[in-house]
């Protein structure tokens, strides 16, 4: 993206809200101000901090300049003379004091520069605490002014009291005092928004008393957004106070905030599950949990509790190699052992509540023989989808029992506790959990599913401090996973479960036609290779390591096709992009990376013709860059 002029450095000012800057070149004594307001947009979103700038058609080094606030509006005072001004520039800096003073709405604070210079306007409490800061940028030598209206840099109105203002332009600063009164009735008048249509920047703004004409420049400065095409309207007449709305293009903007930090991210899995699925083969072990070209990155692993101890040891060679890998193992019970049961049989039926303390004692004896085999367990479920009613191994818990389970017994499993792991993150379950001191005590890890809900933030789990762990989901069981029309949507799922504030995203079986690796059947590949499906989610698994955190990610305007999230590993300091396009229609995305030092980024990329594949190298300059994502894809950039 092509550099922008007078470029505005600060962060700050992205807070402002409804803050007027107006900059003034004084000429002559009579000289004519006009005040020309007004309001830029790209479609029907406001453009901040945007710069607005009036150049003089008769002399093009008097330029007068102001910033869009966060509601698209800015206002700009132009000096008209009768006479040329050569001769009549100030021939010292000097700082003019506030008018009015005191004042309650807003004041000018007037200074003249001899020379050329970069300017900033600070005011200050009495206590030498900074309240504003102005970043004017560069100004000719000639008298100027701007309007403070009695707001901090947040945006809200300060106490009333006295304040200093600090002059500073290059090597030179000055010192006046000034009295905000919000109870008084000083004032700076302020010409009125007179409705205006939106003209387009091809067009010329309207017809007054002659005045002067201008070439008006609407650009990017390091905070605008969203991103626009600089564009200019030239040889506009401007005869009285008047407002000139302007309507631009714009670019789709992805802002990236570094420092706004979410959750941490455990990693991304799937499940081997056994006895119901062969074991993984040493080469299936490879493609999942490796990181090399063609693997896929997994770093989680769940199994299932046999209801019978004496089958525990089936699930150890392969989660061993695993867990030698880095990968985090984590377990599920789909039925207590039948004979704690109502119903004394491993499909539906409950737990009975004279067995409680003997079930936690089963789950504990399973933590500790894989943890005597080498494969310690991260975290132990109470039961996989225990609110559903299926003809397979079960177990129903009500809401009432599982808090009772939690509260009572949980502690006795002596490692970390995922619950309730309902099908849907059904609320009517955990919330009872999460609003019991005993209960949320003894719970580590919320854990659910989204088949057909339960796709949202949980706040009362955030409030709690509760990680929220996606553990199962699979779609497109009835095709095969090299179909890209079921391929593709996973990126997005991945996407949306992360920007809930979820910290995993555990697939259902790691080696099936419509999993991540290919069982050999159903037109989905050579057994053992890894599918479409599969080198989508390599997309953040490979790249997306656990520790990392997701780091905000604001999009606008929203396409509804391209969807991107963000994040970051503090001790690296590697930062990691995924935008999925998933839309038939390609489109320019500019990115902005705020509060980070990145020049480059690597990048990788899946399609229905491309496997993970290493692209073009994007340069960053001045924490942007532009991208093309192509229709139908998804793109990983990795900071170098």
């Amino acid at each position: 993206m092509k550099r922008q002029l007078n470029r505005y450095r600060s962060k700050k000012l992205q807070f402002l809200f409804l803050c007027l800057i107006t900059i003034v070149f004084f000429s002559q004594t009579n000289a004519q101000t006009l005040s020309v307001q007004g309001r830029v947009t790209a479609s029907r979103f406001p453009v901040q901090n945007a710069s607005v700038t009036f150049i003089d058609n008769a002399d093009t080094t008097r330029k007068f300049s102001g910033l869009t606030d966060a509601a698209g509006f800015y206002q700009v005072g132009l000096t008209t003379s009768v006479e040329s001004n050569t001769n009549n520039l100030p021939n010292r800096f000097e700082l003019g004091q506030s008018y009015p003073n005191p004042f309650s709405s807003s004041t000018a604070i007037p200074y003249q520069l001899k020379k050329g210079s970069d300017v900033e306007v600070t005011i200050y409490d009495l206590l030498g605490k900074e309240v504003r800061k102005f970043f004017v940028g560069s100004q000719t030598a000639g008298s100027h002014h701007i309007l403070w209206d009695g707001r901090n840099n947040f945006g809200k109105r300060v106490a009333s009291g006295i304040y200093f203002y600090k002059l500073q332009a290059g090597d030179e600063s000055q010192v006046r005092k000034m009295i905000f009164d919000s109870g008084g009735r000083g004032a700076v008048a302020l010409p009125q928004t007179l409705p205006s249509p939106i003209p387009k920047m091809n067009k010329t703004a309207g017809q007054y008393v002659q005045s002067g004409n201008y070439s008006i420049r609407i650009e990017n400065t390091d905070n605008t957004f969203p991103i626009i095409i600089s564009q200019q309207a030239d040889n506009v007449s401007v005869r009285k106070d008047t407002t000139i709305n302007f309507s631009v293009n714009y670019l789709t903007s992805t802002v990236v905030t570094l420092d706004s930090v979410h959750q941490i991210i455990r990693g991304f899995g799937a499940a081997n599950i056994l006895q119901w699925r062969p074991d993984m083969t040493d080469s299936e072990i490879a493609t999942a949990f490796g990181t090399g070209e063609g693997q896929l990155g997994f770093t989680i692993l769940r199994l299932r509790v046999q209801p019978n101890s004496n089958e525990w040891g089936i699930n150890v060679a392969t989660a061993k190699k695993a867990h030698d890998m880095g990968v985090l193992i984590i377990a599920s019970p789909w039925s207590p052992p039948a004979s704690m049961k109502t119903n004394n049989n491993l499909v539906d039926g409950e737990l009975r509540e004279d067995a409680y303390d003997d079930y936690a004692a089963h789950l504990k004896s399973f933590a500790d023989f894989m943890s005597n085999n080498g494969v310690p367990i991260y975290a132990i479920s109470v039961q996989n989808e225990p609110d559903v009613n299926v003809t397979y191994e079960s177990c129903d818990w009500n809401p009432q029992q599982m808090l009772k389970f939690m509260r009572e017994n949980a502690h006795a499993i002596g490692t970390r506790v995922m619950a309730p792991e309902s099908f849907q993150f059904r609320r009517q379950l955990s919330d009872p959990i999460l609003n019991d001191s005993l209960a949320t005590a003894n719970l580590d890890i919320l854990a659910g599913h989204i088949y057909g809900g339960g796709l949202a933030r949980y706040p009362l789990a955030e409030e709690k401090g509760k990680e929220v762990w996606m553990t199962e989901h699979l779609s497109g069981e009835t095709s095969q996973a090299n179909d890209w029309s079921w391929a593709l949507p996973v990126a997005k799922e991945i996407n949306d479960v992360m920007q809930t504030g979820m910290s995993a995203y555990v697939w259902w079986y790691i080696v099936r036609f419509y999993g991540p690796i290919s069982d050999g059947e159903r037109n989905s590949g050579t057994k053992g290779s890894a599918t479409k499906k599969g080198y989508v989610m390599s997309q953040y698994s490979r790249f997306i390591r656990p520790g990392y955190f997701r780091v905000d990610s604001k999009s606008l305007p929203a396409t509804g096709n391209v969807s991107v999230t963000a994040y970051k590993d503090n001790s690296s300091s590697k930062v990691v992009l995924v935008a999925v396009n998933t839309g038939s229609s390609p489109l320019e995305v500019a990115f902005r990376i705020e509060n980070g030092a990145i020049n480059k980024f690597l990048t990788y990329t899946t399609t229905q013709s491309q496997n993970c594949v290493r692209g073009d190298d994007v340069d960053v300059i001045d924490n942007r860059f532009i991208f093309n994502l192509e229709a139908s894809r998804i793109t990983t950039f990795v900071s170098n």
